[in-house]
């Protein structure tokens, strides 16, 4: 899937992904592209641009540690990340119904 299809939720896809709990950044990607069944195998050029922004934001908090004698930064999400989580669902809810109506195949509605 072209990474334009995600304008707009890429960072409710990366909140979701750290839902369950920390992960460094290339698990964020990996969880991603592996509960999408592969659909959404973003580039790290995408995909750690987008963590810094929501570190930012204050919607993860990271840190650093070192695991086999490599750094790793691991991110979380912090309370108001969970919320901007519920947020991004709900948004996402209403425009996957309002879409699915759309492309549905019922006739429009007539003007005269």
């Amino acid at each position: 899937m072209r990474a334009e299809a995600l304008k707009g939720h890429l960072d409710g896809l990366l909140l979701a992904a750290l839902e369950d709990g920390p992960r460094h950044g290339y698990a964020v990607k990996e969880a991603l592209r592996d509960t999408t069944g592969g659909k959404f195998d973003l580039p790290t050029g995408t995909v750690y641009p987008a963590l810094h922004r929501l570190e930012q934001a204050g919607l993860i908090s990271g840190s650093w540690s070192v695991v086999g004698g490599r750094r790793r930064r691991t991110y979380e999400l912090t309370d108001e990340g969970r919320r901007s989580l519920a947020g991004a669902r709900d948004h996402w809810q209403e425009f996957a119904a309002a879409i699915s109506t759309a492309l549905g195949g019922s006739p429009w509605p007539a003007t005269n």
